[in-house]
């Protein structure tokens, strides 16, 4: 009687429920976590864990829609809701979801293009979850709560190619952002150089100050260059000068020659020839 007594108990633990079969028949009744009594040799108690399960899916080689042979892995979390048809509808169900998620792995790899793979995981592994969940939840009682695709394998060819891809974008945005540098630059020394038209002193102030910045290295040559602005301003300025004396009345009643004459010009064949050393 205790041995009989003893094989009637079984302990359902709080993380599962118990799928009772009498005679080879179910009853509708589940039981609850706790001590439960069944009779001996007619009932029999199938225990359903009711936590999620983390499954990894097997790396599967595929296709995508633009024709790039890729290997990808991806992990499954899933829980049984009802575990009546997670005993009665299907034999293993965590076989049965494995071979699911490798199936429609491969069938969503093939309907992506390899850039949405890569940049758009989210929509990915929804669009995953919702192909898993469809053939699970109804008739197996079974609730796919999230599908991540973990590592996408490509080919060293493809990888090299991309990468030629990414320094060639990386090389252009460099060439855009120094152009436009450059063309900011140039419209600042136009605005520069006109500032400076009008004031023809600044031009002189530049150049001093491009001077001081230069002999602050430890230099021992200095080149100067001396701008042809500053001798037009020059220019300008002995031109009216001369014109100023030209108009002005000469002293002693007498007009100023403003031509030079030649006679106040010493001649060079006139001068004494050094001796020869």
């Amino acid at each position: 009687m205790l041995v009989l007594l003893g094989s009637g108990v079984r302990l359902v633990q709080q993380y599962e429920q118990g799928v009772l079969l009498r005679f080879g028949r179910l009853l509708p009744t589940i039981r609850q976590p706790g001590l439960r009594l069944i009779i001996p040799f007619a009932d029999r108690l199938r225990k359903v864990s009711m936590q999620t399960v983390v499954m990894g899916i097997p790396a599967q080689g595929a296709i995508t829609r633009d024709n790039v042979t890729l290997t990808v892995d991806a992990v499954v979390y899933f829980r049984v809701v009802d575990p009546v048809k997670a005993v009665i509808n299907v034999q293993d169900y965590v076989r049965a979801v494995s071979q699911v998620a490798q199936t429609s792995l491969r069938s969503v790899i093939g309907r992506a293009d390899l850039d949405t793979l890569l940049s758009d995981r989210d929509r990915i592994n929804e669009e995953l979850r919702a192909v898993i969940d469809t053939p699970t939840e109804g008739p197996w009682g079974l609730h796919i709560e999230r599908v991540e695709v973990k590592d996408v394998a490509l080919p060293e060819s493809m990888k090299r190619s991309m990468s030629r891809q990414a320094e060639a974008e990386r090389e252009r945005r460099a060439r855009v952002i120094a152009a436009d540098g450059e063309f900011q630059a140039s419209a600042k020394l136009a605005q520069a150089a006109r500032v400076m038209a009008d004031t023809p002193s600044a031009l002189q102030l530049r150049l001093l100050q491009t001077v001081v910045d230069v002999a602050a290295e430890k230099n021992s040559t200095l080149v100067m260059p001396f701008p042809v602005e500053l001798l037009r301003f020059f220019d300008k300025t002995s031109a009216s000068t001369l014109a100023a004396a030209a108009e002005a009345p000469a002293p002693n009643g007498h007009e100023t020659d403003s031509t030079l004459k030649l006679d106040t010009v010493p001649v060079l064949k006139d001068l004494p020839v050094p001796a020869p050393a």
